[in-house]
């Protein structure tokens, strides 16, 4: 099969506007959301949007995988420059909160499958990373030892939403990373500790586990 050619910088520039526009408003507005403002907020006509993405589903699709293909490459570069795995998993925590992968990831749930192959081969990657400085951090003695991938993954998600009322867009990005290091601080390993939480200590395959699980009525 012959592979797909490369897109001219040009393309390449559009396709990325179109996905992080449609991100932002899948997010903001759900997956019923109008294409004529994603492409608006993308500063491309409508054609084109449509030329890249012929179908709606095509795109959230395209926008999950770019999200999670984003998540994996600060999860690894975290991983590969920071010494430190305490704070490559905060670093990584922090750049999950910019592409925003925890908002739109759950807004597009009920349309996308996570069990898809293409969707997996990107994720698990990711995944086995994120599980590598959970457990770097503990064999440190960084980071508390009751702290699971659940944890780490539902907080990200929490702290994606957007705010109600009328905070603007910037400073709820700002407010998401000063309540992510207020997080952050009561990650950290300190004597006893472990004894002051209660709840579930899940891991990502409970996460999968529970994702799949019809919801009650």
């Amino acid at each position: 099969m012959q592979e797909a050619r490369p897109l001219r910088a040009d393309a390449r520039q559009n396709r990325d506007r179109i996905l992080a526009a449609a991100r932002d408003v899948f997010v903001e507005l759900g997956p019923g959301a109008p294409l004529e403002e994603i492409a608006r907020r993308a500063g491309t006509g409508i054609a084109t949007l449509y030329r890249r993405f012929p179908y709606r589903h095509a795109l959230m699709r395209a926008v999950v995988l770019d999200a999670l293909e984003r998540t994996a490459e600060e999860a690894r570069l975290a991983t590969e420059e920071e010494p430190d795995a305490f704070r490559g998993l905060a670093r990584y925590m922090h750049r999950a909160l910019d592409i925003r992968v925890a908002a739109v990831i759950p807004a597009l749930l009920d349309e996308i499958s996570m069990d898809d192959e293409e969707i997996r081969a990107v994720s698990d990657p990711g995944v086995k990373l994120i599980q590598g400085l959970i457990d770097a951090a503990k064999r440190d003695g960084a980071l508390r030892p009751d702290v699971t991938f659940g944890d780490i993954g539902t907080l990200v998600v929490r702290l994606s939403r957007p705010l109600p009322g009328s905070f603007p867009r910037e400073v709820n990005d700002r407010l998401g990373h000063r309540h992510l290091d207020l997080l952050i601080n009561g990650l950290r390993a300190t004597q006893g500790a472990e004894a002051d939480i209660g709840g579930p200590a899940m891991t990502f395959d409970d996460l999968q586990e529970m994702r799949r699980s019809p919801s009650p009525d």
